[in-house]
């Protein structure tokens, strides 16, 4: 393992290009981990009456209220969207491909990158972001900064409870409004979103036959159809590609791609102390 990562280290230090597909496992790693002793410190007393163990599953819950529902959502984006220390992981990285032509595609939806000093047009989020309401019908492509609203209704919770008076509505329908998050065909890709996938793919119509490095950090199988195939489909159709893929437990990639790619099974904090 420690000659993989002296390798990898010195593939990144050589390259020019880097594009960082990001998943839920470099979140974990920067210490917004949804389980755990985190998730008991500010959700036990969701745990006592529902019974779930982690703020992933809290999200997809059938609350029978509205008020529990905001109760929990409010709460669960403050956490994680708000109330972030600075990130030492997210730190490291930029450091390393500061310097470099990079752009960063992430299903993450937490907005650490950009809190820690990322360029917001080398992002592209693609499942949403937490800071961000839209209108749950949608009547309209637009979404809305929440912080106000959220912390208006993390402060007036009572008994797992939010007050109808503070759902958040469209200003165009009435509707109540819901999380920017893909979850179904209702997500609405409003034009902050559109420019960052036209920003990507730019990136990728002008590089993807350069010699490229692919690193891919903490993407596990839940959507590998958003990063990790076509990073493989990408190396494979470009010699001059490298695939570092950095996963605790499922470092994995492709026969056809096997004398390309560097497969760390490793924590993403410990290689990119390391590197």
């Amino acid at each position: 393992m420690d000659a993989k990562i002296y390798q990898a280290a010195k593939i990144l230090r050589d390259a020019k290009i880097i594009l960082i597909g990001a998943g839920a496992g470099l979140s974990t790693a920067a210490g917004l981990d949804h389980g755990g002793e985190r998730f008991r410190k500010y959700f036990s007393d969701f745990e006592e009456k529902y019974g779930f163990q982690d703020m992933y599953s809290g999200g997809f819950y059938p609350y029978p209220t509205a008020g529990e529902f905001w109760a929990f959502w409010s709460r669960n984006i403050f956490y994680n969207r708000y109330d972030q220390p600075p990130s030492e992981v997210h730190k490291k990285l930029l450091e390393l491909v500061k310097d470099k032509i990079y752009f960063v595609l992430t299903t993450n939806v937490d907005h650490l990158f950009q809190n820690n000093g990322f360029d917001k047009a080398k992002l592209f989020y693609t499942q949403g972001d937490y800071g961000l309401f839209q209108c749950s019908t949608p009547c309209h492509n637009k979404t809305y900064d929440n912080e106000e609203i959220v912390r208006k209704m993390l402060a007036a919770e009572k008994n797992l409870s939010v007050p109808e008076e503070l759902f958040p509505r469209c200003p165009k329908c009435g509707e109540v409004m819901t999380t920017n998050l893909r979850a179904d065909d209702k997500f609405v890709e409003d034009v902050g979103w559109k420019l960052a996938s036209a920003h990507y793919q730019k990136f990728l119509h002008k590089y993807l036959l350069e010699k490229i490095v692919y690193l891919e950090l903490g993407v596990g199988g839940n959507t590998p159809g958003i990063i990790k195939y076509p990073f493989w489909n990408f190396t494979a159709e470009n010699p001059k590609a490298r695939y570092i893929c950095v996963n605790k437990g499922e470092a994995v990639a492709p026969k056809q791609i096997e004398n390309q790619s560097i497969l760390i099974d490793a924590d993403i904090k410990e290689f990119l102390n390391a590197v």
